[in-house]
């Protein structure tokens, strides 16, 4: 059903939470830090990543974005920490969602399933084209002139929406609904906006002069070029 890689290093919790995974027919591997993880990930072919925050041999979102370098698996972070800042970091890095402890285990599994749903709906490729950048949103890849980005699931999406609405101008609230209410999750127009940097640096040549994702001060965003869908 689908091959996760738990990094946590309560052993309490990580029993509690390898169990439940297993009852709904995933394969887990466990870790409890992260050497054991990078181990784990490297050696097998991981569609999700769980991973706490605090960890005996360092820190989580260190991990998590050492991963992002070169994957674009779905990762959730786990965590005590609930400042704003710290939700902030774990998006700006690479995280596609961030539960903090205590949690439901309920509401993981039920995180869980819907990502691995749209995992077994997305086989078949969908693309996005516009000159010389072309986004395969089954896979969360981006071409950029023969060379291929890995993004986030949440860059992804972000990017899906604003090339399907090309030279309009989508607002805030609209990129907010559109692309987290649909997971229950709750999202500020602080981390639309951290995800829209994030993408900046990925899709344009000169971030700080954007071609193609621009700012409409006050309202939102436009992706200013005329994009094709396959």
């Amino acid at each position: 059903m689908g091959n996760i890689l738990l990094l946590e290093d309560d052993k309490s919790l990580n029993r509690g939470i390898s169990f439940k995974l297993k009852k709904e027919g995933y394969n887990v591997n466990t870790a409890f830090n992260i050497k054991q993880a990078k181990e784990i990930f490297e050696n097998n072919d991981i569609n999700l990543i769980i991973s706490d925050v605090g960890l005996p041999d360092g820190n989580g979102f260190e991990f998590c974005e050492e991963i992002r370098k070169s994957s674009n698996v779905h990762i959730i972070m786990l965590t005590a920490l609930d400042q704003e800042i710290d939700v902030v970091t774990g998006y700006d890095i690479g995280a596609d969602d961030y539960i903090t402890k205590p949690f439901s285990l309920i509401v993981l599994i039920s995180k869980i399933n819907a990502f691995m749903r749209r995992i077994e709906n997305s086989s078949i490729e969908n693309l996005i084209s516009c000159g010389s950048l072309s986004l395969n949103y089954s896979e969360n890849k981006l071409k950029k002139e023969n060379e291929d980005i890995i993004l986030s699931k949440n860059e992804t999406k972000l990017l899906k929406y604003l090339m399907e609405n090309s030279c309009q101008i989508v607002t805030k609230e609209q990129l907010t609904k559109a692309l987290w209410d649909i997971d229950g999750n709750f999202v500020d127009e602080n981390t639309v906006a951290v995800n829209i940097r994030r993408l900046r640096q990925k899709v344009e040549n000169n971030p700080s002069t954007p071609d193609y994702i621009k700012n409409i001060r006050g309202v939102g965003y436009t992706f200013e070029k005329r994009c094709t869908k396959k």
